[in-house]
């Protein structure tokens, strides 16, 4: 049960696992429900915990085309989102419709880095419970594009050394190889990977290191 469940949630992608629909949340109590039942209850049949699994995982799916291609049933299940904050000014209409405290929305907005009110411009509670801030144009951080900097695109950092172990396919993503980096790690005053707790590397030779720690 807990390999099928665990592929299932795979399958259903990164959605379901970084945030809660409504219908998600459905899912999500119903099959922690009904997969219980063969563990709890070992004279019962297997089948009896993965017939409704698989049952749920396809409505998941076919509720997840449905929402895709249909606007209005997303709107319907999902909800829209909700401008708490707009042009500065809190709109109590809405707080109320979702039921949002002004604590609530203060303590949402510090864990965003808003701490002035004063200087958000908008606040949007999306339909997963999350609350995008969006802050006045003068209070937001100044871009290299802006200042007419140039700013070379360095790529994504990926990680070279995982706890002692080296990502060779990494390496080569890097255009780099293991020579390389026993050079680099030479260069460090370190012996080999296994003197490495993490390490991550761009394209334009950005490197970051942190050794592994002595016992």
């Amino acid at each position: 049960m807990y390999a099928l469940l665990i592929l299932f949630m795979r399958v259903m992608g990164k959605r379901q696992l970084g945030q809660l629909e409504p219908s998600d949340l459905v899912v999500t109590i119903l099959i922690s429900e009904v997969a219980s039942t063969p563990v709890i209850e070992p004279d019962k049949p297997l089948l009896w915990g993965i017939a409704p699994v698989f049952m749920l995982f396809l409505l998941e799916l076919v509720m997840s085309l449905l929402l895709a291609k249909s606007v209005r049933l997303r709107a319907l299940l999902s909800g829209k989102p909700s401008l708490l904050i707009a042009h500065g000014r809190i709109d109590q209409t809405q707080m109320r419709r979702n039921r949002f405290t002004a604590d609530e929305l203060a303590e949402a907005l510090r864990s965003q880095g808003a701490l002035d009110l004063n200087e958000v411009e908008y606040a949007i509670l999306e339909t997963d419970g999350k609350l995008n801030v969006v802050m006045r144009p003068a209070d937001r951080p100044v871009t290299a594009g802006q200042m007419n900097i140039p700013a070379p695109d360095a790529g994504y950092p990926l990680i070279v050394i995982n706890e002692g172990r080296v990502l060779t396919e990494n390496l080569r993503l890097l255009g780099r190889d293991e020579k390389w980096l026993e050079k680099y790690l030479r260069g460090q005053g370190l012996a080999s990977a296994r003197d490495v707790y993490l390490m991550t590397a761009d394209m334009a030779g950005g490197v970051f290191l942190s050794p592994r720690e002595r016992r």
